[in-house]
Order: structure tokens, then C-alpha cells, then sequence
């Protein structure tokens, strides 16, 4: 998924300056992953949370968009993210998924794992269609 990446940080600088790599693409799901580098890091050496909710939100963005038609766009209304434990890891991933996708609007969901495979991080999202 090399050549998706590379558009992906073509269109949005803040997605390269994460460092953010989508692994997979199918309609209505994204696998992501983000290699920590020490710039992500809180006071405590731990990953910030902005970290982690931006692969949750910029994952489920590209899972709604892979479904969208030429010429539409999204863009997230809201996110509830529940951290469940601290993200002392070099690497995150990230699947995202379609709940229910409407007319206007889409919920989503993101599952947000430590290297070692371990549930970090949960998050739904609503995402407007336009």
C-alpha cells in the first residue's frame, strides 16, 4: 500500500508529519500503522493521546472516503475515544470500520493496538458526507 501512502501524504501534510502508513484499504475498512518516534511522546514517555486519536480519526476518515463517489468528501463531526491503557510502545496500528454509513452521515469505529497487539484505545466517530 506504499503508493496509497505517498497520496495520502501528498494531500494532507499533517498525515506525513505523523508519519502515518496505511496498511490496508478495502471498501469501508482502513488498517493503519504509525511508528513512534520520541517527538509523540507526553511528559510521562508514554504516546500522547493526540497521537492515538489522530490515527483513530485519520483511519476511520480514509475507510469512510474509500467508499465515497468522485467528487465527494467527509469530514468528522465528532469522536468518542475511550483510552484504556498507556501506549509504551514503538508501534501503533489501527483498524477502522463502517458501522452504518447513511445518506449524510457515518459511524465509525476504531480499534487502536500496541505493537504487542494489545487493545490501547477505542473510538466511534460520526462523519459527515458530502
Amino acid at each position: 500500500m506504499f503508493e496509497l501512502t505517498e497520496e495520502i501524504w501528498k494531500k494532507s501534510p499533517f498525515i506525513r508529519l505523523l508519519g502515518l502508513e496505511i496498511e490496508k484499504l478495502e471498501h469501508g475498512t482502513c488498517s493503519s500503522r504509525l511508528r513512534i518516534k520520541d517527538t509523540l511522546l507526553n511528559k510521562h514517555g508514554v504516546v500522547h493521546g493526540g497521537v492515538i486519536y489522530s490515527l483513530a480519526d485519520i483511519s476511520m476518515g480514509v475507510a469512510v472516503y474509500s467508499t465515497l463517489k468522485k467528487g465527494e468528501e467527509t469530514s468528522t463531526v465528532e469522536i468518542k475515544i475511550n483510552y484504556l491503557k498507556p501506549a509504551k510502545t514503538s508501534l501503533l496500528t489501527c483498524e477502522a470500520k463502517i458501522l452504518k454509513k447513511g445518506k449524510n452521515i457515518a459511524v465509525m469505529e476504531a480499534e487502536i493496538r500496541s505493537g504487542e497487539n494489545t487493545l490501547i484505545a477505542k473510538a466511534l466517530g460520526t462523519f459527515m458526507l458530502t
